[in-house]
């Protein structure tokens, strides 16, 4: 696809879900490489998983002397239109989110307001940053996830694939997001691209997600749940790669261009970003294990198998991720590549840093 590239130098970029696993990291990469950008974060810095996390990203980011935070729901369209009127963004990276399978399970309403209303005032931001003439927003990047792709049983994922079958609202959700901007691409020829993000982890990660929670169940000394006896697989993709990514994709939007009939042919793109190399669910947890005695965050004599128990498949989960990236070596030169133990150690390393006076 053709692409209009972008020099982040001097823009103003909106990120959303500033205060998250993936925003904060996010935006200290582009803080650091763009001094003259001015990157505006957004976040609600809800409950949903340990706050404390979040205020210590956030801590961090506060030092950046080009970054700007804000504390507001997404699904306030409000403040989202007062943001737009007052930064004028011109590169949007739409990660915040109600994240997270079997929550949404319990909590349907959360995936409502932030993944669908939130959606759609940052579209309809964006489609109005043209209004009166103005060159408005350069390049919408939003976040997918994997879970569009269901139950599909054709291996590896590609972005070609239909995904009609989410087996969550989670799921359900993303695949609205990708409807929906696919539409604004057309009507109101806003250039976006959408990411599926495969299974990310590593340092001051999500504590709902399994490898931290692994972590915190047998610092504690409790059992953990390995579901489907061992039998998923996962495409780990670590922090550094995800960024890496979202970082070329968002400096290559996809050209605007009239097709035959005289109308905007959608400016609109969608990529995977895995690491391309499942892992059985055994095999991560028992380098998880490793790596955790290694940082010594567990003992050298911790009986690990006394600790672990093997059972069914939850609600909501599917057996196997796995990317097929292709398209983002094709189009940008890029393919995650950090090796599993890799990521897991300096996991371990941050984790052992950040509670450890606690432990």
């Amino acid at each position: 696809m053709d692409k209009n590239l972008l020099n982040l130098q001097k823009k103003s970029i909106l990120i959303t879900g500033a205060s998250g696993f993936i925003g904060a990291a996010l935006v200290r990469r582009i803080c650091a490489e763009n001094p003259h950008a001015k990157v505006i974060g957004l976040d609600s810095v809800n409950d949903y998983y340990d706050v404390s996390i979040k205020e210590y990203r956030l801590k961090e980011l506060a030092k950046l002397p080009n970054f700007t935070f804000i504390k507001g729901n997404l699904a306030d369209k409000k403040l989202i239109d007062e943001i737009f009127a007052k930064y004028q963004p011109q590169i949007v990276v739409n990660l915040a989110a109600q994240a997270g399978v079997r929550y949404s399970i319990t909590n349907p309403g959360a995936y409502i307001e932030a993944n669908l209303i939130g959606f759609y005032n940052i579209l309809e931001a964006c489609r109005h940053s043209y209004d009166g003439g103005k060159p408005g927003v350069e390049h919408l990047v939003y976040a997918s996830s994997s879970s569009v792709y269901g139950s599909n049983k054709k291996v590896p994922y590609a972005v070609e694939d239909k995904v009609d079958h989410p087996v969550s609202l989670y799921a359900a959700t993303k695949k609205s997001n990708e409807l929906m901007a696919h539409a604004y691409a057309k009507l109101y020829n806003i250039p976006s691209t959408g990411l599926r993000f495969f299974t990310v982890y590593g340092p001051a990660g999500r504590p709902d997600m399994a490898y931290f929670g692994f972590t915190n169940k047998l610092v504690k000394g409790e059992k953990i749940k390995i579901f489907n006896f061992g039998n998923c697989k996962r495409d780990f993709t670590y922090i550094d790669d995800i960024v890496e990514g979202i970082v070329r994709v968002l400096q290559g939007a996809p050209k605007r261009q009239t097709g035959e009939d005289g109308l905007p042919i959608p400016p609109y793109a969608l990529y995977n970003i895995g690491n391309n190399s499942p892992e059985n669910l055994l095999d991560f947890v028992q380098i998880l294990q490793e790596e955790l005695i290694r940082a010594r965050v567990l003992p050298q004599d911790y009986d690990f198998e006394a600790h672990k128990e093997l059972v069914p498949m939850q609600a909501g989960d599917v057996p196997v991720t796995y990317a097929d990236t292709s398209a983002l070596e094709k189009d940008f030169g890029f393919k995650p590549h950090t090796p599993l133990r890799e990521g897991l150690r300096k996991f371990a390393q941050w984790y052992k840093e950040f509670y450890g006076k606690e432990k």
